[in-house]
């Protein structure tokens, strides 16, 4: 006769025996921390005007370069704001990927409490200081200083949080992934309709980044006070003591009776699962057991962030060039489509998990998304030098654009889901973590290369 394994068998007994989610109430949590994670980083960037508005030459300064004619470059911007945006990715994609990487061996080390809590709590007081420099007067340079520490303390707490996150859903069952994704897509989606709305209202820049930094202030709150109250429900207890093999008195009952009138032959079983709780985690052997989702996640972002939006960002419409929809084209067509059929996607997997976790079709649709790149590339892409333009009407980089981030979402929220269920239920946290690290070097990656992309058109 032939079995399943031995941890597969268990997650089942241990689904079989949960308590039933109430009012789906840690779904909602999930989701509200997942949306805590990425809301603050994309009004972050959605506020980059803001940032180089500060960053602008005095008057006077100004005044003086034309008269001494030293402006012979013909772009109005100082070194500073030439320089902001590549600055900013460097700050965030590193320390991104090292803290996740920390996180991946250290979170047995830190308890999980101060890790998730104590990372929401100092992203919280960057942006409340961050809110407060909105109505302060501060030089050019310290305050380049100023938002680069603040961007690498963001993000630095934000990695540990994200993969603390993900490790900590991995516990739970396959389905309780999906709300962290879809946590995550729409805090893009929100930041691009702020974005759109800031236009459409005509709103000073200084008035729509001060709104930007308190929303974010009340989301992280918000989120502090969901984890609090986690803890307390008992759907989430059951897991987490299923997982820490901490059985309550009531279980170590029924495991008693369960030994007394068990047969013989059942009882090796019974060791076999005590020995494997009792196993040691191993970062490496975990990581042979969901190689092929990790390197699928991290492919996945390598494309998407290869392109967008160092490329997606500098296609011009062509379809009303000058006109109202010219300065609404990449706001909707770029930022807004992107992240709600990204977040689309994502949440698609709460119903529906096409391909399966062992199928061969996971992997091949993950490699063909490859094939935005060129797409993307061969779009009307202004300035451009060496490509042609193959796709130049507005419609068919709309029509990319949402397949792309479409696919994005589902096969990125298909992978984080399935991967810590591969492996045992106590190693389910690592697994998470691990994904979570794969997740931070596909951004990585995506942000090295999206330079040698874009310098090929």
């Amino acid at each position: 006769m032939c079995f399943p394994p031995i941890h597969s068998a268990l997650r089942i007994m241990t689904a079989i025996n949960a308590p039933r989610d109430k009012y789906n109430a840690v779904w909602i949590i999930f989701f509200i921390l997942g949306l805590g994670t990425l809301l603050p980083w994309n009004f972050f960037m959605t506020a980059t005007m803001y940032f180089t508005s500060r960053l602008k030459d005095p008057p006077a300064a100004v005044s003086n370069v034309t008269a001494n004619g030293t402006d012979q470059g013909g772009d109005p911007r100082n070194m500073l704001e030439l320089k902001f945006n590549n600055v900013m990715t460097l700050c965030a994609m590193v320390p991104l990927l090292i803290f996740t990487c920390l996180n991946s061996f250290i979170h047995q080390r830190i308890p999980q409490k101060l890790r998730i809590s104590g990372s929401l709590t100092v992203i919280l007081v960057v942006f409340m200081l961050t809110a407060v420099l909105v109505k302060v007067d501060v030089a050019p340079l310290p305050f380049f200083a100023l938002t680069m520490i603040k961007i690498v303390c963001i993000n630095s707490f934000g990695a540990i949080l994200q993969s603390s996150l993900f490790g900590l859903a991995g516990i739970l069952p396959a389905s309780y992934t999906t709300p962290i994704m879809s946590g995550q897509g729409l805090a893009g989606t929100f930041a691009a309709f702020s974005m759109i709305c800031a236009l459409a209202t005509g709103s000073e820049l200084q008035d729509s980044a001060f709104g930007y930094f308190i929303t974010a202030c009340v989301v992280i709150l918000l989120a502090i006070m969901s984890y609090l109250t986690l803890p307390k429900m008992e759907f989430f207890q059951y897991y987490m003591e299923s997982n820490g093999c901490r059985p309550s008195a009531d279980e170590e009952n029924k495991m008693d009776l369960l030994k007394k009138d068990s047969p013989a032959e059942k009882r090796p079983v019974v060791n076999l699962l005590e020995d494997e709780a009792r196993a040691s985690v191993s970062v490496f052997a975990i990581f042979k057991q969901i190689w092929v989702m990790a390197l699928s996640v991290c492919f996945i972002f390598t494309v998407t962030i290869g392109t967008f939006p160092s490329v997606t960002v500098d296609v011009k419409s062509t379809v009303a060039a000058g006109g109202t929809w010219d300065t609404y084209f990449i706001p909707v067509s770029c930022f807004l489509l992107f992240n709600v059929m990204d977040w689309a996607g994502r949440s698609l997997t709460a119903v529906c998990m096409w391909p399966g976790r062992d199928s061969i079709w996971l992997p091949i649709l993950v490699g063909l998304r490859v094939v935005f790149i060129p797409l993307f590339m061969l779009c009307n892409v202004e300035p451009r030098h060496y490509l042609p333009v193959w796709f130049a009407h507005d419609a068919w980089y709309i029509i990319f654009m949402i397949v792309f981030s479409f696919s994005n979402g589902y096969l990125a929220s298909l992978c984080m889901c399935f991967g810590p269920k591969k492996v045992a239920q106590h190693q389910a946290e690592t697994a998470g973590a691990i994904m979570a690290f794969f997740l931070s070097l596909g951004l990585a990656l995506g942000a090295a290369i999206s330079f040698g992309i874009r310098a090929l058109i």
